[in-house]
C-alpha cells in the first residue's frame, strides 16, 4: 500500500476494481488497476488529491481533458506512441494501424507500447482498436480488462 499515494474505487460495473495512484516527487508516474485485497486510500499529497479530482470529473463527464504533471518512463518509441494517444480526442477511436502510419511503425509495435502504458485513462490507450474489432487492453483480449475498455469507450459515447 505504501507504493500508492491514493487508491480510489473505479466505476466499472462489469469489472470492479480500484485504481492505485503512484506519484514520484511532483509527477504522476502510474495508475494501476488493482483487483484483490486492497482498500481505498485517501490522497496523501496535494497532487494525489488533484489526480483523484480529475479522474472523478472524467468518470462523471467522460470528456474531461487531464491537466496533470506526468513523468512517462519508457523507451523513446513508447513515449512517442503515448504522446500520439494523448492527442486522440475523447469520443474517437483510432486503429493501431492509424497510429503506426503516423509514427512510421507497425501496428504490433504500437500495440506493445499501448500494453506498456503506465497511465491508463490519462493516456487513453482504450481509444485504440484493431482494424477488425476492439483489439486488446492491458495485454488481454478477453476478461476484465476488455470489460474496462468497453466501459471506457461507452462512457465516452464511442
Amino acid at each position: 500500500m505504501d507504493r500508492y499515494q491514493a487508491v480510489i474505487e473505479a466505476p466499472f460495473p462489469q469489472s470492479p476494481c480500484l485504481l492505485g495512484i503512484r506519484i514520484d516527487d511532483k509527477y504522476l508516474t502510474g495508475i494501476d488497476y488493482i483487483f484483490p485485497d486492497f482498500e481505498p486510500l485517501v490522497p496523501r499529497t496535494r497532487l494525489a488529491k488533484n489526480v483523484v479530482g480529475q479522474l472523478g470529473d472524467y468518470f462523471t463527464n467522460g470528456g474531461n481533458c487531464f491537466d496533470l504533471p506526468v513523468r512517462l518512463q519508457g523507451t523513446p518509441f513508447q513515449c512517442r506512441v503515448w504522446q500520439a494517444l494523448v492527442a486522440i480526442p475523447s469520443g474517437e477511436r483510432f486503429t493501431y494501424g492509424m497510429i503506426a502510419k503516423q509514427l512510421t511503425s507497425s501496428p504490433r509495435a504500437v500495440g506493445n507500447a499501448c500494453r506498456s502504458n503506465p497511465l491508463p485513462v490519462i493516456v487513453p490507450c482504450h481509444r485504440v482498436v484493431s482494424a477488425s474489432g476492439l483489439g486488446g487492453y492491458a495485454g488481454d483480449t478477453s476478461g476484465r480488462n476488455i470489460a474496462i475498455k468497453r466501459w471506457l469507450l461507452a462512457h465516452e459515447a464511442v
